[in-house]
């Protein structure tokens, strides 16, 4: 275990967190967490739909028309917001509404014969919404790629009496027609179907996803990487499309049965946060040791919000004691919910989108679900959970203990010391 703990630390971390500060990494994160207001509004008006839906209200306004105008754009504003992203990171500010406006563009480009083909009027296509994600990542970060590579590229000398804006004009140009022309070739003149070529390549993932240890093994890198001190926002540009793309065919098909990040965030899985961090803050919160119970104290506010970092990087990040029992959490609990939404289905998977992560637990699995037998699948991974951190905790609380018994017992010597040294 401790030659585990040394290569994760000493080797594994370190090449984890440069790949979590990549610039393509970061901008893809950030491009993706920028969405999070139309995909919370687009939560919102999923809420809304249920007293019409439910009560069979007459003349109640039709609120998923509003979803498809939030959730719905997801795709088109992420092929905006990749190039746009990238320029300002790399410092080409003058290029990046230009870059965003390209990504949108090809993005459409890449769509158009799909779109066609399913004679889908105005804007109300999937490709626009979490079923285009893939496709228009990928549209977004060719289009940044091409822009950036003209970054400082001029047409004219330094000293050219041209204006500047006029100059911006001209060497926009040449990387925007490159990937217009591209996109064009590609899709209209050789006929390549781009966008479902695009698609079955992540179909994978998202199969994986959808199969019980496909999905524990997900969980698991997720804790995995959280006790490095690794953010799991890392696997944002890689699970979120798919999450998303779930809980859409969830709510608008009614028929899909799909795990969805409502499965994971706000329904059963993590309470308290990545993990199931909060029966570990409640039992630090009541330790014997001086130090484990002022973090748990401070740590209890956050983990009702399911924000566990306090927790995570005051006890678990790097510590042995405390990792192992995570990473049992991520493959045990998951499969509790696989089976308990799945194969017996004695709990529902959630059809509403509720992006609300923060949203308390049981507050938050009786929004999604709307049944007893929710909740108590919920109690069930609490419990589990619980039952799994209190061995260790234990472990750990007594080796806190015995330190602070030990700084006690040299400060009263060094005090005693240092009262003899007076006295002489």
């Amino acid at each position: 275990m401790k030659k585990l703990i040394n290569w994760l630390e000493r080797d594994f971390s370190p090449k984890m967190n440069k790949i979590n500060h990549n610039v393509w990494v970061v901008t893809l994160k950030d491009s993706i967490m920028q969405l999070l207001p139309f995909i919370l509004l687009g939560s919102v008006f999923c809420l809304l739909t249920i007293p019409g839906d439910l009560f069979q209200i007459k003349n109640y306004p039709n609120f998923w028309t509003l979803f498809g105008w939030t959730m719905g754009m997801l795709s088109l504003l992420i092929s905006f917001l990749i190039p746009f992203n990238l320029m300002e990171k790399k410092r080409f500010r003058k290029q990046r509404f230009i870059a965003g406006c390209t990504g949108i563009i090809s993005f459409l480009l890449i769509i158009t014969p799909q779109v066609v083909k399913d004679e889908t009027i105005g804007f109300g296509h999937e490709a626009l919404g979490a079923g285009g994600m893939f496709v228009a990542i990928v549209a977004g970060v060719f289009t940044g790629y091409v822009m950036g590579l003209f970054g400082k590229f001029s047409f004219f000398k330094e000293d050219s009496v041209i204006p500047d804006f006029v100059r911006a004009w001209f060497d926009a140009m040449l990387p925007i027609g490159i990937v217009i022309v591209a996109a064009w070739l590609v899709v209209d003149i050789v006929q390549f179907d781009l966008y479902n070529t695009i698609l079955s390549i992540f179909m994978p993932l998202a199969k994986a996803i959808e199969t019980p240890w496909g999905f524990a093994l997900i969980m698991f890198i997720y804790c995995f990487l959280y006790t490095m001190g690794i953010s799991s926002w890392v696997l944002t540009p890689v699970a979120k499309p798919v999450l998303l793309a779930a809980i859409t065919a969830n709510a608008t098909a009614g028929a899909a049965n799909l795990v969805t990040s409502e499965t994971i965030y706000s329904a059963y899985l993590w309470v308290g946060g990545i993990g199931a961090t909060l029966p570990l803050v409640l039992m630090l919160a009541f330790s014997k040791s001086a130090k484990l119970k002022a973090l748990g104290r401070a740590s209890v506010v956050p983990g009702i919000f399911n924000i566990n970092e306090p927790v995570i990087f005051g006890a678990v990040a790097w510590n042995p004691i405390l990792m192992l029992p995570m990473w049992i959490i991520g493959i045990v609990l998951p499969i509790i919910v696989w089976i308990g939404t799945k194969v017996i289905n004695f709990a529902p998977i959630p059809k509403m989108v509720f992006d609300m992560w923060y949203a308390p637990f049981p507050i938050s699995t009786w929004i999604t679900t709307g049944t007893v037998s929710g909740i108590i699948l919920m109690l069930v991974c609490v419990l589990v959970a619980s039952v799994i951190w209190y061995p260790f905790f234990k472990v750990y609380e007594k080796q806190e203990i015995a330190n602070e018994s030990n700084d006690l017992t040299n400060t009263t010597a060094n005090k005693g010391t240092n009262k003899l040294q007076q006295a002489k």
